[in-house]
């Protein structure tokens, strides 16, 4: 019985999500359709399809364990960075010029914006092989996560988890693109919400309530560098390491600003009240599900066992959540299920309609195709197969990368986020903002984030160490990211001040986009003057005098 009521949440949810896809499929004809929903996507649409990229297995899973492992209940600030950087002020700061400029330019991802805002072409395919080769790992992770949870539920073998959740997403995202993803991440979403809040009530019951749970971890005590022992840190505010808090929030949170899957809801938005609504529904949406995750992962210590190390938990930090949530309902265990499924599959989908399109429109086209461009027909077929192959390569990443002992989940998003982010956060900001930004800052900014995280991958990878602890703080795939994402904000304002200014005919005509009038009405916003009074019309007489 048990097993029969998780199979059941499984079979209901596959059906709508499959049922989205095929219904979403006439939309998905060209590709305006297929990659941004015709530009007109609604408010709550747009804001449940921005959390639910933000959101997945590896939040969940890998990063609400390890940081809830390190930091106790002081991990709840990501949740809340995420929330309010990572959300409320990416609407405010890059919606709405987002959604303008890239209409104005035409542009429908990332690679293309960068092209046609600095005139250049190898900017375009240099920033969509970027974009191909990062988001793989990061696929490979959602994977990862959520095949743990499987493999708890149902004693499924990895590898089965992992080709189901990859044949499942394909097909509703081939079938239905931009507009069917949007619809299952809005149901995907409320599964979120309501599975988080159900499941940090039955977590904090099984030691007898939040206070009581509280005062257990407040008996947990950790050891600094300096060889001091402190009881109760991990219920303070700022927990035991507050530097290492520092640079997980600003990852997480400002990050999201250059990853293409996330600024590209910001394409297919569709008016000015889909902003307004969007920055809040988004930003509620955050606080809920980042901070519940984290919240819930700060009480890991109560649950997990300390490994041989003394650092890491039995069976690595990826094992935190899993074993919090063993011992629950099988009711409960089929909500967690879907839970996390759910954040998976939402991400996953938006990561691969990012991939494909960015492959087929700012690599394939340009590269292969300079002497005749590809008809729209061509390009929504050529982004559906490269859906199937970007699915398939990280799937099988995702089952070889089980047996690693080296990378684990938060890791190998940690490299992806860093690199991607430290990329393409600067010149994509500033060229909304900016019209003195030359493509030389653009380079430097992809060479500061393929490089920097590069450098911490391949340390991780090898095992390198440094006394220096500079040095090592960076060598966190987590610190690196920051690093160079902050690298970026500082130095190319900088190099634009340096540069003379070029092609400024060109920039002025971008820039011309923002200062277009439009008519509103009051309601939406009041002007300076009064409007004339509405005459009243006479009165005609009843009767006629005689």
């Amino acid at each position: 019985m048990d097993m029969f009521i998780k199979i059941l949440f499984l079979v209901i949810f596959f059906a709508v999500m499959i049922g989205v896809g095929i219904y979403c499929r006439k939309q998905a004809t060209d590709v305006n359709g297929f990659v941004l929903g015709n530009r007109s996507v609604g408010p709550w649409l747009t804001a449940f399809a921005f959390g639910t990229s933000y959101f997945s297995a590896v939040i969940f899973v890998g990063y609400a364990g390890q940081f809830g492992w390190r930091f106790g209940l002081a991990s709840t600030w990501i949740g809340l960075g995420n929330a309010f950087i990572g959300s409320l002020l990416a609407w405010n700061i890059l919606g709405r010029r987002t959604r303008v400029m890239t209409q104005h330019l035409d542009s429908a991802t990332m690679p293309d914006f960068f092209a046609k805002r600095y005139h250049s072409n190898a900017l375009k395919i240099a920033s969509a092989v970027i974009i191909f080769i990062f988001l793989i790992p990061y696929t490979a992770s959602l994977y990862n996560g959520l095949s743990r949870l499987f493999e708890m539920a149902f004693g499924i073998p990895y590898a089965y988890c992992v080709i189901a959740m990859a044949v499942l997403t394909g097909v509703y995202v081939v079938l239905g693109g931009y507009m069917a993803t949007a619809i299952n991440d809005f149901i995907q979403g409320i599964i979120m919400l309501a599975g988080i809040i159900a499941v940090i009530a039955a977590v904090m019951r099984i030691n007898g309530g939040l206070t009581e749970t509280i005062a257990l971890l407040s008996q947990q005590s950790a050891t600094t560098a300096g060889g001091r022992e402190f009881q109760g840190v991990y219920t303070s505010f700022f927990g035991p390491d507050v530097f290492g808090l520092i640079g997980v929030v600003i990852l997480t949170s400002l990050g999201t600003w250059g990853l293409p899957q996330m600024v590209q809801k910001f394409y297919a938005i569709k008016s000015e009240k889909s902003i307004s609504t969007g920055t809040i529904v988004s930003t509620i949406f955050a606080i809920i599900v980042a901070g519940g995750c984290y919240f819930l992962g700060g009480f890991g210590r109560l649950f997990g066992t300390m490994s041989a190390d003394g650092v890491k938990p039995e069976g690595g930090y990826d094992a935190v959540i899993p074993q919090m949530l063993e011992n629950l309902s099988p009711v409960l265990i089929g909500i967690v299920v879907i839970l996390v499924l759910s954040a998976s599959m939402s991400t996953l989908s938006s990561l691969v309609l990012t991939s494909s399109s960015v492959l087929t429109m700012d690599f394939i086209d340009p590269v292969f195709c300079s002497k005749k461009a590809m008809t729209e027909k061509k390009k929504v077929l050529f982004m559906r197969i490269f859906i199937v192959f970007f699915i398939a390569i990280s799937a099988v990443i995702a089952i070889v990368q089980a047996s690693s002992p080296v990378m684990f989940i938060s890791q190998m998003m940690g490299v992806s986020w860093g690199a991607l982010a430290g990329a393409f956060l600067a010149p994509f900001m500033y060229g909304l903002y900016m019209k003195r930004v030359p493509k030389i800052a653009v380079w430097v900014n992809f060479v500061l984030g393929i490089g920097i995280s590069g450098a911490s991958f391949i340390c991780n990878l090898s095992g390198i160490t440094f006394d220096n602890p500079v040095l090592e703080y960076f060598r966190s795939p987590i610190n690196a990211g920051m690093l160079a994402m902050l690298l970026g904000i500082i130095i190319t304002p900088i190099i634009a001040g340096i540069a003379p200014a070029k092609d400024t005919d060109r920039v002025e005509k971008i820039f011309a986009c923002y200062n277009k009038k439009v008519t509103v009405s009051y309601k939406q916003a009041i002007s300076g003057e009064e409007p004339a009074p509405v005459q009243e019309a006479p009165k005609k007489n009843s009767k006629k005098r005689k």
